[in-house]
């Protein structure tokens, strides 16, 4: 009875994350998300806006870039700012794709083909999780449209997900004694890996991401709240920088009718929730935090030197910086939502869309 049980669980699972959007809304919430357009006079407003901007890029073309650079690099270096124009992509592709969704209209969903077809074509991974979680965007406007695909762009776009996912897995930055390997850098890249597993249903890449995110909060997370990220480079921006991505992540596992990895607790007593509750008495202006003033990372005293805003030593966190946080944390908390208007929280487009994504 046990194994019939087994079969009949894997065969819904299997079911479930195959044929349905996982990381982009699914067919009940963009129902939801129309009715919501019909009915309420802001959320109209928004919508109309994000149509014309959409519409706008009917006429754009690709720019895919071959090899994208952000990481170690800083604030005006030409390879960074290449690559930051390419990106741009990324929200024409996941827009028409959403635009597709909620209006039918298929000149939508052939523009998000052509850009995604043109990016599966010339970009190449290099196993880099903070060059690659910029494609987070392309992975979901995959999973919006994928149903709508014929086999051969089906082919071609998972394809370059699932090597992008592969290099990640392989990479050198990935090998153990390396701190890329426990630091945010793997929490971008168990974000990357895991959207792309849900998304194109590679249960081989599903399963290594859930077992690495145990591991993730054991070494990563301390029982106190804090992280590594927050010890070495003393500065809250990188705690929220290294929490944004496994939030995702654990919403993302949540809604394949996955683990709770939000109040999953590792052996040492760490967890997501304790990580993102320690953030709260900064937010509310109970505690204070001047950032990166003992940090070991040269590279954020670089940042500081090339006047980049935000990095200099000295600085004081501000609550509106856990913003991303919070918003996400608010799927598995709803309580914390109170806690928005406290990090000049605004009502958006985007903000309607991630809201659709309710837990059940």
């Amino acid at each position: 009875m046990m194994r019939k049980f087994s079969i009949t669980l894997f065969v819904t699972f299997w079911f479930y994350t195959a044929f349905s959007q996982i990381v982009g809304l699914n067919n009940t919430e963009i129902n939801r998300l129309k009715a919501d357009i019909a009915k309420k006079e802001a959320i109209n407003k928004e919508f109309h806006a994000f149509e014309q901007s959409t519409i706008n890029f009917l006429t754009d073309q690709p720019n895919p870039i071959d090899t994208i650079r952000t990481e170690g690099l800083l604030k005006g270096n030409p390879l960074k700012q290449k690559t930051a124009t390419a990106l741009q992509d990324m929200n024409k592709m996941y827009a028409t794709a959403l635009l597709y969704r909620l209006s039918s209209d298929k000149k939508y969903l052939n523009k998000s083909i052509e850009f995604l077809r043109a990016w599966a074509k010339i970009n190449q991974p290099n196993g880099d999780p903070i060059d690659d979680t910029n494609l987070e965007k392309a992975v979901e406007a995959y999973d919006l449209i994928k149903g709508q695909l014929s086999k051969q762009d089906k082919a071609l776009i998972t394809g370059w997900l699932k090597r992008t996912a592969e290099a990640e897995i392989n990479s050198k930055r990935m090998k153990p004694g390396r701190a890329t390997a426990i630091n945010n850098w793997n929490a971008h890249r168990l974000k990357i890996v895991g959207f792309i597993g849900y998304a194109i249903n590679n249960q081989e890449l599903i399963s290594w991401t859930i077992e690495n995110l145990k591991k993730h909060i054991e070494i990563n997370l301390y029982a106190d709240g804090t992280s590594i990220d927050f010890k070495e480079r003393d500065a809250m921006h990188y705690h929220i920088y290294d929490l944004e991505p496994m939030l995702k992540l654990a919403i993302v596992i949540n809604r394949a009718k996955g683990e709770d990895f939000y109040h999953y607790q590792s052996a040492k007593g760490s967890s997501i929730q304790k990580s993102v509750e320690w953030l709260i008495p900064f937010v509310k202006g109970e505690k204070q935090h001047e950032e990166y003033v003992n940090t070991k990372v040269k590279f954020d005293r670089d940042r500081a030197k090339n006047g980049e805003a935000g990095f200099a030593a000295g600085s004081f966190f501000k609550p509106a910086m856990a913003l991303p946080v919070f918003k996400l944390s608010s799927y598995f908390d709803p309580g914390q939502q109170s806690l928005l208007p406290l990090m000049e929280y605004k009502a958006t487009w985007q903000n309607t869309v991630d809201g659709m994504r309710s837990r059940k």
